[in-house]
């Protein structure tokens, strides 16, 4: 049984890019978005396992029910991004542990009980492993992450990765880029176009775009804003340009919008990610439109400021439209 489409709604701090998800089969990928899964069960618990595919199947290129037996998961190592156990984790673990090689190269493993009441990763939390369990959040599962940066209510740069549409192209760095994320050292995603060339040391984390060109979409709200009212509004402002939502690369706001349940519930729906942009970087790329937030409370009017950082040439295509004074978007390029 399978069904698809790819599902892409992380947050992240940074710039950078769409549609894709962000997997990438090259070697040097972070392997960050699960989009083939295998959900691997016990005969007795097929119902649960159909309506975890009824739930959230559409979010992936293919989800598939394997009935369990003792060489289940070696007889389909590497044909699956994920495996999503509906099984004890002990079972999961002793069944896998003699197959696990490479971070970057295994599978995910989340676990989750009968009742739909725990989804725990267990291996590949940055490699789709979280992203699994936080769709199957959907449908009332609680999802128990023990990455560090998740766990702290952050967002590693695998995750970020995934916002911005790239991969990680020398995975052994993220181990410091990511203790700089807890620290809150890391800063925004720096974008270089080139040609150019580029030497780092091994505390940077190099993020390859899976494609090039599109459009960003800037947006603000008021607090509460509906889902329904971003995705109006930002169709109307891409409208107003020769874009549409294929063009997108992704959305960009403020840091202090990232909770925002309307602005991510629409970029989930559209397979967007979410890239936050801190109050420094925003200061640095003010938008034209004067806007009352600075007076206020010294933050520059954050849809265009976040159309234009997050832009490949951080320029705008269309200025700041307000819509049902409820959202704000800007297009940058």
């Amino acid at each position: 049984m399978s069904s698809g489409s790819d599902d892409k709604t992380s947050s992240s701090t940074g710039s950078g890019s769409g549609s894709s998800g962000g997997h990438c089969s090259t070697p040097d990928s972070d392997g960050e978005v699960a989009e083939e899964i295998a959900i691997v069960s016990f005969e007795r618990k097929m119902d649960t396992a159909e309506e975890i595919v009824e739930g959230i199947g559409d979010r992936y290129e293919s989800i598939d029910i394997l009935e369990y037996h003792g060489d289940v998961f070696e007889e389909h190592w590497g044909e699956y991004d994920c495996f999503v156990g509906l099984m004890a984790s002990g079972i999961a673990m002793r069944k896998t542990a003699h197959l696990l090689d490479d971070k970057w190269e295994d599978p995910a493993i989340v676990v989750i009980d009968e009742e739909l009441t725990w989804a725990i990763p267990i291996t590949g939390g940055h490699h789709g492993a979280n992203q699994v369990a936080q769709d199957l959040a959907t449908m009332g599962a609680i999802p128990a992450m023990t990455t560090a940066s998740e766990a702290a209510g952050k967002q590693g740069v695998e995750s970020r990765a995934k916002a911005l549409d790239a991969h990680v192209v020398n995975g052994d760095s993220t181990v410091k880029t990511n203790l700089a994320v807890l620290d809150d050292n890391l800063g925004p995603v720096a974008r270089l176009d080139g040609p150019r060339a580029v030497l780092v040391g091994d505390d940077v984390t190099v993020l390859k775009r899976n494609k090039e060109g599109g459009v960003v979409i800037g947006t603000g709200s008021v607090s509460g804003a509906s889902k329904e009212s971003f995705l109006a509004a930002w169709e109307e402002a891409l409208g107003r340009t020769d874009y549409d939502f294929d063009d997108v690369e992704f959305v960009a706001t403020a840091t202090r919008k990232e909770d925002e349940e309307g602005l991510l519930e629409a970029a989930r729906e559209l397979d967007l990610g979410v890239v936050v942009f801190d109050k420094e970087t925003l200061l640095e790329h003010e938008g034209p439109t004067p806007s009352k937030s600075k007076e206020l409370i010294g933050w520059p009017g954050v849809s265009e400021a976040s159309a234009i950082a997050g832009g490949a040439e951080q320029e705008l295509v269309l200025e700041k439209i307000g819509y049902e004074n409820e959202v704000t978007v800007a297009i940058g390029r």
